[in-house]
């Protein structure tokens, strides 16, 4: 967090070399005639000045993502969105945005962010789970399945949950987000769980490397920002992630069939909009309540956008010759044993509350 002087004045200059106290001083003294008496007004006019400009200093929040800046990835139009919001509330405060991991790399925000290095970020939340491992059921598969009912848990008794383990690490949630997202390959569609058998493919976290590797994948750890050149490069075999991801980093480019999320859509991925504790406890009240409805704004326009994501997904994959498929019903209820006999029961086995977050989802109707 920085604060910025609106405008800039110099407390000090080359011809009234004065500070503030010396010009009170210099102003009660006896008066003077010809130049000393205009350098003591000068230094005078100068430092009510500085003061002003010092009253009304405007702080600045850093915001990082990963995300490309400035060509529709709805996360990055979400902060710009709570941006104008806040300079629009006129309350001394501004956002100043580094997309596309300008200021940290993906997976470094969230360190950076409970430490008060970094104010504000759009995050994977998944990302943080070496951290804190309960984060990996915000990525657990076939735990959330559609838009409707991921804005259901956002209301739920698993929210809360998850919401106090961020808190409680030294950050909060202005805006919450979930997107859903499939599988791509250059080698053959992902349907049902043997489609996946020889196959390097990178998840986007521990419960969907579990999964996939139970069902004969090889797996390839690394932020989504970095798979198109891993599969341009061979690392890679195929991928999930995001709908968003997949039309932002332009993997339509590297493979040859996409499974969109349809109605069974196995890959659902919460990315918050977060904003460090001790930042937070830097604001003054209008700040904070500035920043508030700015979330709500962001997290209303999310909403809106998070279904239309999907199909903008496949038209552009079809578009650029892709092949798009669906899971069916089968399908999918092939891939949810396997979680259940992988994922889902190594997470209840080791992380604290583990089974106490899968049936607080779960109860989610």
């Amino acid at each position: 967090m920085t604060r910025h002087a609106s405008p800039a004045h110099p407390a000090r200059s080359a011809d009234c070399d004065c500070t503030t106290q010396d010009a009170r001083s210099l102003q009660q003294a006896r008066p003077r005639s010809g130049t000393r008496a205009l350098t003591v007004a000068a230094c005078v006019a100068l430092s009510a000045l500085a003061v002003s400009a010092s009253a009304s200093a405007e702080t600045t929040l850093r915001v990082s993502h990963q995300f490309p800046g400035g060509q529709g990835d709805v996360r990055d139009e979400m902060v710009q969105l709570m941006a104008k919001e806040v300079e629009a509330a006129d309350v001394d405060l501004a956002l100043q945005v580094y997309p596309g991991q300008s200021l940290f790399k993906a997976k470094e925000q969230w360190g950076a962010l409970v430490r008060g290095r970094l104010d504000m970020t759009s995050l994977p939340l998944d990302y943080a789970s070496g951290r804190h491992p309960e984060f990996s059921a915000t990525l657990m598969p076939g735990l959330v399945r559609n838009h409707e009912r991921a804005q259901r848990l956002n209301d739920s008794a698993f929210m809360d949950m998850i919401k106090q383990v961020i808190q409680d690490a030294g950050a909060r949630v202005l805006a919450d987000a979930w997107l859903a997202g499939g599988f791509a390959s250059n080698k053959q569609c992902i349907t049902s769980p043997d489609t996946v058998a020889g196959q390097t493919m990178r998840a986007a976290g521990p419960a969907f490397d579990e999964m996939l590797a139970t069902a004969g994948a090889s797996i390839a750890s690394m932020p989504s920002s970095e798979i198109y050149t891993a599969m341009q490069t061979g690392v890679l075999d195929g991928a999930n992630t995001s709908s968003g991801s997949f039309v932002s980093y332009r993997i339509y480019e590297q493979v040859s069939c996409l499974t969109a999320p349809g109605e069974n859509a196995l890959w659902f991925m919460y990315e918050p909009i977060l904003i460090s504790e001790q930042s937070w406890s830097r604001l003054d009240e209008a700040q904070q309540q500035a920043l508030l409805e700015a979330g709500e704004k962001a997290e209303a326009y999310f909403a809106e956008q998070a279904a239309q994501l999907d199909q903008t997904m496949v038209d552009v994959f079809e578009e650029n010759g892709v092949d798009v498929v669906q899971m069916s019903q089968a399908d999918y209820d092939a891939w949810l044993e396997v979680a259940k006999e992988s994922a889902y029961k190594s997470f209840a086995e080791n992380v604290d509350n583990g089974q106490a977050l899968i049936d607080a989802a779960l109860a989610v109707e």
